[in-house]
């Protein structure tokens, strides 16, 4: 090995084994397992501890284990139902009721603080009624969720470009829902991307629901990409103004890279550390 090889070897050394430094971590951050499906979950985890990160969402319980040997939450997983077939149909109830208590059991046994759930698709159903079939599915649930401490979060999503004709799609929506289920453990997923497709007006709305979420997501718009000067919202004021609302739970990013996935992660765990 020459001089120039061992000093280029040396100089590279520190960049590869370099560790961040440390974040303020006032807010606690998750990732979205799927938008880094090519990354072995092994690996993502161990970046993700690196980075400072405190959880990965959407991961199954088989593969929790995986997340806490590296200290992280497994901080929203699978609960009930499915984007389209969800609360909003009574027939769905039985079935969505036997997953949510089985999964809310297994989440409270390993620790795991939140389950989704999902509205389901109009299919002409009238919003006024899907609202109300929702509120009677979500309560046929609550004292199960109370009683383990593990909380159900209902997803907003949008329906103008992702999911046609899904119904939960605007916050006030959500909103009413949670408000008549009136149960501590019954929350808003409050996805960031889809509301600034479907709404906008991010800070003001967070502000005044933030007693009705549970759970945030992250995405750039348009795209759903990284959270850079190449999409419309900056989540650096979004992030500020959560954390100055008290707010305790995870903030977990779900935008899909273009660039190389660890890297535009780690800068949205940056920006987003206020």
């Amino acid at each position: 090995m020459t001089r120039r090889t061992l000093l280029a070897a040396g100089a590279a050394l520190p960049a590869a084994h370099a560790q961040p430094a440390p974040l303020k971590g006032r807010l606690k951050q998750s990732v979205a397992r799927w938008c880094y499906n090519k990354i072995p979950l092994e690996d993502l985890a161990r970046a993700a501890e690196r980075m400072g990160l405190k959880g990965i969402d959407l991961i199954n319980s088989e593969e929790w284990p995986v997340a806490q040997k590296y200290g992280l939450v497994p901080a929203m997983t699978p609960g009930g139902g499915t984007i389209p077939d969800g609360l909003n149909r009574k027939e769905n109830h039985d079935k969505i009721e036997r997953e949510l208590r089985e999964n809310i059991t297994r989440a409270a046994a390993a620790g795991v603080p939140n389950v989704i759930t999902f509205s389901g698709n109009r299919r002409g159903l009238p919003d006024d009624l899907g609202l109300e079939n929702c509120v009677i599915g979500l309560n046929r649930v609550k004292k199960v969720a109370e009683d383990k401490g593990v909380t159900i979060c209902l997803e907003l999503l949008n329906s103008k470009v992702d999911h046609k004709d899904y119904q939960c799609d605007h916050t006030a929506w959500g909103v009413e829902v949670i408000r008549r289920v009136d149960s501590p453990r019954v929350r808003l997923l409050y996805d960031i991307y889809h509301m600034q497709i479907m709404e906008g007006d991010i800070i003001r709305t967070i502000r005044e629901n933030i007693r009705y979420i549970g759970h945030f997501h992250t995405g750039g718009v348009p795209g759903r990409h990284e959270l850079d000067n190449t999409q419309e919202l900056d989540y650096r004021p979004i992030a500020e103004a959560i954390v100055d609302l008290g707010y305790t739970g995870y903030f977990a990013h779900e935008f899909v890279p273009r660039r190389d996935p660890l890297t535009s992660l780690e800068e949205a765990v940056r920006l987003c550390d206020v």
